[in-house]
């Protein structure tokens, strides 16, 4: 595909506050924006040139899409699958393609991917129903994490298994839906790396960040991390392996656990800008949200060395409404989503606290 011209339009699939920063740095660089969600006065859709509120299955709409759009993203990894492959049956590009989107899909497809390409997780083991959730924790060891295999974010769908006799009770509390367990992690902090890669194959990556989590909802990141060289390189290199793998287009975001003896193992992938990278909107001079649109608009990636060290926390609920405190900081940037209504645990925006680099005050 050759590079989008300015003025062309981009698709994304999904309103909320992802594409909404996504349509702000397309717009940036001169694109339009068509925005497919099924959800009234999305945040994004206020920010787009072109709004189709209809269901991601809804043909008319797809085919409406792809009428406008000279490639198609998405802003969530849980958009469905047979959504992305009637935009390609219509002739539309989608990036990142159907592939990376199935296996992030799937926490027992991703971890196998995972491991096939020599990247290290956890232990893990699949189950259908109680029996072989009860049989996976006896073999893995309890306590085990149990997740569903599909969806869920931000905590939810997931629940520890203090002994294998818990499982068949805690396999029906989930909804009785195929199930993921995981063997707990030794580690010593939570990292995340956001790298690119471009339509020719270029690859790009940021710092690490540190992430700190509270009831499974990420409440702040620092970046650049503080990580020796060896570590940084490591987590380079598992994150070109994911790229180069999938043959991906677009941003993604792997979130790590460092262990004590200084190994990465990957938790999981998201096919997609993401939350730990809020930080390089102010810490970095092309953020994550404008990578991502150069690479699937098959323009050149932008630079990914920190300009500054940022501390990202996010804004939940009502916390939102203190936004004019937060603008009398001079070191604070805020970003708030628009979102209509400040429910608790809502991510509405956030805030990036920025200070120079080491060395450079």
């Amino acid at each position: 595909m050759a590079p989008l011209p300015p003025g062309s339009t981009i698709g994304i699939l999904g309103g909320g506050q992802l594409g909404r920063m996504l349509a702000l740095a397309a717009a940036r660089l001169g694109f339009d924006v068509a925005i497919l969600t099924p959800e009234e006065d999305a945040p994004a859709a206020r920010v787009a040139a072109h709004t189709i509120v209809a269901d991601y299955a809804d043909e008319a709409a797809l085919a409406e899409l792809a009428r406008l759009a000279s490639v198609v993203t998405y802003e969530f990894e849980n958009v469905p699958a047979a959504a992305v492959s009637r935009l390609g049956e219509l002739g539309c590009q989608v990036a990142p393609g159907a592939r990376a989107l199935a296996v992030a899909q799937d926490r027992v497809q991703e971890k196998s991917f995972l491991n096939s390409v020599g990247v290290a997780t956890v232990a893990f083991a699949a189950a259908e129903d109680a029996e072989s959730a009860r049989a996976a924790v006896a073999k893995i060891g309890a306590p085990a994490l149990m997740k569903t295999r599909r969806e869920g974010y931000d905590g939810k769908g997931q629940r520890w298994v203090e002994h294998a006799a818990d499982a068949a009770r805690i396999f029906q509390e989930l909804g009785e839906r195929p199930v993921i367990l995981e063997a707990p992690a030794a580690f010593v902090r939570e990292l995340s790396v956001i790298a690119a890669r471009s339509r020719s194959g270029e690859t790009a990556v940021y710092p690490l960040a540190e992430n700190h989590h509270e009831n499974g909802i990420l409440r702040r990141s620092l970046a650049p991390a503080r990580a020796s060289a060896a570590l940084a390189d490591q987590a380079e290199r598992i994150a070109v392996q994911i790229l180069t793998r999938l043959d991906y287009v677009g941003v993604v975001g792997v979130e790590l656990f460092e262990l004590e003896d200084g190994q990465l193992l990957v938790n999981e992938i998201a096919p997609r800008v993401h939350n730990t990278g809020h930080w390089t909107q102010d810490g970095c001079e092309v953020d994550q949200f404008e990578q991502h649109i150069r690479a699937v608009a098959g323009w050149p990636l932008g630079p990914t060395h920190a300009t500054a060290e940022v501390e990202m926390m996010n804004l939940l609920g009502p916390e939102a409404h203190g936004w004019a405190r937060l603008a009398a900081e001079p070191e604070t940037r805020i970003h708030l989503y628009g979102k209509r209504e400040a429910k608790p645990g809502r991510k509405m925006g956030h805030v990036n606290r920025i200070r120079p680099l080491p060395g450079r005050r």
